[in-house]
Order: structure tokens, then C-alpha cells, then sequence
């Protein structure tokens, strides 16, 4: 199978990067002139746009089964071990720790550190540059990076008119993150679809699965937004914990398919 340009692997990623390079210029026009109400109100909105993908990409386990197992089901399931494994192995608190990590070797940088750490944590850690790197990569299909993008643009806006320039650099971290995971499952991709086109992986099953648990978990996300428009960080999903079900998930379906 003839792989896919680079170029068109590397789709999703370019808008992703051009759309945080224009939300941090936005962001430093504005400034600090909006208001607080304003900010929270952004994260509301980003809060709705974030539930509507989520939902999205949830309806696709209604399309895939583990035999006579629901893909609703194999989600939970792997949802359920992942977040044991997640918390085993403390990926939300490294996570944290990644953070922590970053300002310290950045001392000194001031606001600019604080927006470049901040800006790069929400933009690469999530289910959906994951999900989005992997159908960018097989497929050449970038709309779900599209997607994403409109959402770290906006957020890119507001958080640089409270951390300034720094936010803008977050796109080199966009771009090595998300460029990596698409060139690297492009090189996979004729073993995932033995020699077929690969149009055909949009509806293969265990992709179907993948896309459908890490929908769910984006709307853990959600619930994250929107709490902090609310000022509620403290009671937070621990979404980082859920990630490993995003590799368990095909784990999920392989067994229910030999079992059955």
C-alpha cells in the first residue's frame, strides 16, 4: 500500500499549530481587558463546543459490538480498568508533576514560563490529539485536529491575555506532539489495514472503539471546563487517569471477539 504524503499527514497539525499561533495573537491584542466574567464565560462556551464532540465521538461505539458485547459496554470496561490502572499508576499526578517540572527548568521565565507550560499541557495531553494524530495519520482525515483547533484557538486566546507571548510558543509543542503521533501511526498503517485503502479504517471496529471511549473521556473535559467557568477546579475529573483506556479499549474488543 502506497503510504500517504506528509503533507497530508501532517494536515491536522499545521491548522492546529496556525490556529494557536492566531488565538495567542488574538489573545495579546486583547490584553488584560476582559474581564473576568468574560474568561469564565469563554470557558463555558469552550465547556459546550467540547460536550458536542464528545457526544460525537461517543455515538460511534453504537457501531461497533465484541461479538454479542454492546461497544457501549467494552468502553465501560475499558474506561473502568483504565482509571484503575490510571490511578495505579499515577498519570494525573504526573501529569501535574510534568508541569511542575517544566516551571522549575524554566525559572525565571515569569508569565511567559506560566502560559508556555499551561498552554502546552491543554493543548497535547487529551484524548483527542491522540485519537486525531491517529486518523490524521492513516487516514489523511483532519477534521477531527479541525475540530480541536477551533477549540485551542479560543482557548489560546484567552489564556494569552492573561499570560501573554508564552501561550504562542506552546504551537513548537503542538507541532512535535501531534506531528509525532501522525507520522508515527502513518508508518503503522499497513499492518492496521492489511494492504487495504485506507478510507476503510473509519470503519474499522477497533477504531470505532477507540473513537468512542476517548469521546467519552472528552467529556470528562467538558465537565472540567465548565467547572472551572464555574470556579470550581477543585472537584475536577481526574481525566488524565482515564487515558490508558484509550490503549485498553482494543484490548477490550480482541477478547470479546474470541470469547464470543
Amino acid at each position: 500500500m502506497t503510504s500517504l504524503p506528509l503533507l497530508t499527514q501532517l494536515s491536522g497539525t499545521f491548522i492546529n499549530v496556525a490556529a494557536v499561533l492566531l488565538g495567542s495573537g488574538a489573545g495579546l491584542l486583547l490584553g488584560g481587558r476582559l474581564p473576568e466574567r468574560t474568561q469564565r464565560t469563554l470557558l463555558q462556551t469552550l465547556s459546550l463546543v467540547t460536550l458536542y464532540i464528545g457526544l460525537g465521538m461517543a455515538s460511534s461505539l453504537g457501531r461497533v459490538a465484541g461479538g454479542h458485547v454492546p461497544g457501549v459496554i467494552l468502553a465501560l470496561v475499558a474506561l473502568a480498568a483504565g482509571a484503575v490502572l490510571g490511578e495505579a499508576l499515577r498519570v494525573e499526578d504526573r501529569l501535574s508533576g510534568l508541569g511542575d517540572v517544566l516551571r522549575r527548568r524554566f525559572r525565571g521565565g515569569g508569565r511567559f514560563t506560566e502560559g508556555f507550560v499551561a498552554a502546552s499541557l491543554l493543548f497535547c495531553i487529551g484524548p483527542l490529539t491522540v485519537v486525531g494524530g491517529i486518523q490524521n495519520g492513516l487516514t489523511g482525515d483532519s477534521s477531527s485536529f479541525v475540530l480541536k483547533s477551533v477549540l485551542d484557538g479560543i482557548s489560546a486566546l484567552a489564556l494569552a491575555g492573561v499570560y501573554g507571548i508564552g501561550v504562542g510558543f506552546s504551537a513548537v509543542t503542538v507541532l512535535v506532539v501531534q506531528g509525532g503521533i501522525a507520522l508515527a501511526s502513518g508508518g503503522l498503517a499497513g499492518v492496521l489495514l492489511h494492504g487495504a485503502d485506507p478510507a476503510v479504517l473509519n470503519g474499522n471496529p477497533y477504531v470505532l472503539l477507540v473513537t468512542g471511549a476517548g469521546g467519552l473521556t472528552i467529556l470528562g473535559i467538558s465537565v472540567n471546563l465548565m467547572l472551572a467557568g464555574l470556579g470550581m477546579e477543585d472537584r475536577r475529573v481526574r481525566v488524565g487517569s482515564l487515558l490508558p483506556a484509550l490503549l485498553l479499549a482494543p484490548l477490550a474488543l480482541w477478547l470479546a471477539t474470541r470469547i464470543a
